[in-house]
């Protein structure tokens, strides 16, 4: 019998080993250490709390019966690795969770070899796993098991099923799709799949009564073998009258379950009998988020999904949050709302975080959670835009990613006068590489009749989505940052298109601030060695004429912008002035074409020189370069 303490899992050498062979019967208080841990690490660092207080049991079976890393995880997404991380000794590192040079809050190759797709983009796993169960049946060698963890709010998602329907074809896959089904993506999961899976739910209720006529009907004499035999034999019966899984199975995929997700013994039993299959098996697993953490339960919305630090015992933020971005789209959309029955807001399985839940109260019926699936978000958009309504989709930047074939070809193509409202722009932080908003701007700048407003304060973000809803050709996109709102920066004059924020009498530098960069920009100043003025263009794209007039009578442009600067908004500046055979020379601040890793928010625009400090740097050293340079300064300056 092995101790269940926490010194005992959170101290061994080799936790795998150690929980593999721990007994059975310590598996509930095991379970128990491991949700303590994390409710007192993730309040103290923040992060995905509910869902992985939700997978305890589950990630413990699945260790117990499957032997990472010759048979490989895939999970959907990756916020529900924390207990995988903790079994496969990452434990130490937790006080790191999601810091710079800290442990990533998703799977990470570069942490361990356990880790296999770093995923945080929901619905890619099945297609991940399918891969990679394909390629070691054709190359021989190692057998293998492949395992993907799929929540079911990810089988809201189109990829998902184009997988599935690939998977069930190929009968010689040694692959495990485990559906972590808790109801719920980051709220109540919706959709027809959702039904589904509570119809199979329910047959929790005819197995838990089967049990129940097994242990009463064998105890009576001579009839009750009898009666129990034939009960039994109506079992496939039963089901599929009182809940058909025949949607899997018709689709060829052997289904296993409903399994009680927080019964380590349970769950093993049903992954043993997967694990003995030579083609792709389905393991249908009903946990609970939150499961073992009363405020993550009384959190109806969201159930902790995602915190920031929060006092342990009660869940209660430990620092009282400003009002931000979101707060003041949330107003703003509920407002114009009102005042036009036309708009319809859409949203993609994220109405909470990306602040449509006051619109949804206030108008139930003209708010459509698609689940994870924003393709389908932004073409139904606009086929609503066709039929005469204002649709507004509610996304989060990282995730147009997904739906650029539609905003390029379902969208623009067809002129729809649709509005995407992308929160979590630029750089979002912690959160790392698949997080970060920093493409909307780049892909934006190739999409025709796209508009672009990257507002600098709330009064901009007002007059941004009012005007989007007036156009009546081509996309629209409004873009904020993650976090608190930026304070007001009043404008010295309105010109044309763009705001004059700061003024210099010389013209040596402008500045062109991207949407909340104002901010840096403005604080910039006072360090740059030469004249700045500063302006905002209300509109980023198209860019317009009086913008590129007005650049032509300087020396320098320089464009701040948390995006991309290689295709970005001075990519597109320099570029139409080359057009115009203006020689004025543009040069960008913003993020390199990389990957950026996981840190505060504050830390990686330090790195990336998007700090006002590192903005002056740039620019008095570009200025120095050019004075000291007997070429021409376009020749220095767009190098």
């Amino acid at each position: 019998m092995h101790q269940s303490s926490r010194g005992s899992i959170f101290q061994a050498a080799d936790p795998l080993k150690w929980i593999r062979s721990a007994d059975i019967s310590d598996m509930e208080s095991i379970a128990k250490d491991i949700r303590s841990f994390l409710i007192e690490k993730v309040s103290k660092s923040g992060g995905h709390l509910g869902p992985n207080l939700g997978v305890v049991e589950l990630t413990i079976a699945l260790h117990r019966v499957f032997e990472s890393p010759r048979d490989r995880f895939v999970f959907d997404t990756g916020h529900q690795t924390y207990v995988h991380k903790i079994l496969t000794g990452r434990a130490a590192d937790f006080d790191t969770l999601r810091t710079k040079d800290g442990l990533s809050g998703y799977p990470s190759r570069n942490e361990s070899v356990h880790d296999i797709v770093e995923n945080s983009h929901a619905s890619t796993a099945l297609s991940w796993a399918e891969g990679i169960a394909r390629g070691y049946v054709l190359r021989g060698g190692v057998q293998r098991h492949v395992v993907a963890v799929v929540g079911d709010g990810s089988l809201t998602g189109g990829m998902a099923w184009e997988a599935l329907n690939s998977i069930a074809v190929k009968e010689d896959l040694p692959l495990v799709i485990v559906v972590n089904d808790n109801s719920r993506s980051y709220s109540p999961t919706v959709g027809g799949l959702a039904k589904y899976l509570a119809s199979l739910r329910s047959t929790r209720s005819y197995e838990n009564f089967l049990s129940w006529g097994k242990r009463f009907l064998l105890r009576v004499p001579v009839v009750g073998q009898p009666i129990f035999g034939g009960l039994h034999g109506l079992k496939k019966g039963l089901k599929d009258i009182f809940a058909p899984q025949g949607m899997f199975e018709d689709l060829g995929l052997k289904y296993i379950g409903p399994i009680n997700g927080h019964d380590v013994g349970e769950i093993e039993i049903a992954l043993e009998q997967a694990k003995k299959f030579k083609f792709p098996v389905l393991v249908h697993v009903i946990t609970e988020k939150g499961h073992g953490y009363r405020p993550a339960l009384d959190d109806s919305a969201e159930r902790f999904h995602a915190v920031g630090k929060v006092d342990p015992e009660t869940g209660l933020p430990l620092s009282k949050r400003d009002r931000s971005w979101t707060d003041a789209f949330e107003d703003a959309i509920v407002e114009l709302g009102r005042r036009n029955r036309d708009v319809v807001t859409i949203t993609a399985a994220m109405l909470g975080p990306t602040g449509l839940t006051k619109f949804q109260s206030e108008f139930p019926d003209r708010t459509f959670d698609v689940g994870i699936a924003e393709q389908h978000a932004i073409t139904s958009a606009s086929g609503m835009a066709f039929a005469g309504l204002k649709p507004v989709v509610a996304i989060y930047s990282t995730f147009l990613n997904r739906g650029f074939d539609q905003l390029l070809m379902d969208a623009a193509l067809h002129s729809a006068p649709i509005t995407l409202v992308l929160d979590r722009s630029g750089i979002t932080g912690e959160d790392g590489p698949s997080h970060h908003g920093v493409w909307d701007m780049s892909l934006a700048t190739i999409v025709p009749q796209c508009k672009l407003f990257s507002p600098r304060d709330e009064n901009r973000l007002n007059e941004a989505l009012e005007q989007s809803l007036t156009f009546t050709s081509g996309p629209n996109i409004v873009r904020f940052n993650k976090g608190a709102i930026a304070a007001e920066i009043k404008a010295h004059e309105r010109v044309g298109s763009f705001d004059l924020l700061h003024v210099s009498s010389s013209k040596d530098v402008l500045v062109i601030s991207i949407g909340s960069m104002a901010q840096v920009a403005m604080e910039s100043i006072a360090r740059i060695n030469v004249g700045v003025t500063v302006v905002d263009p209300l509109w980023i794209l198209p860019i317009q004429d009086d913008l590129l007039d007005y650049c032509r009578d300087f020396g320098l442009v320089v464009v701040i912008e948390d995006g991309v600067t290689k295709t970005g908004i001075a990519s597109a500046i320099r570029n139409s002035l080359s057009e115009r055979g203006a020689l004025t020379p543009v040069r960008g601040i913003g993020v390199k074409q990389e990957f950026i890793e996981h840190a505060s928010r504050n830390q990686i625009m330090h790195d990336l020189n998007l700090d006002s400090a590192g903005v002056a740097d740039q620019i008095n050293q570009w200025w120095k370069v050019m004075e000291d340079s007997p070429l021409p300064w376009d020749g220095i300056a767009n190098q």
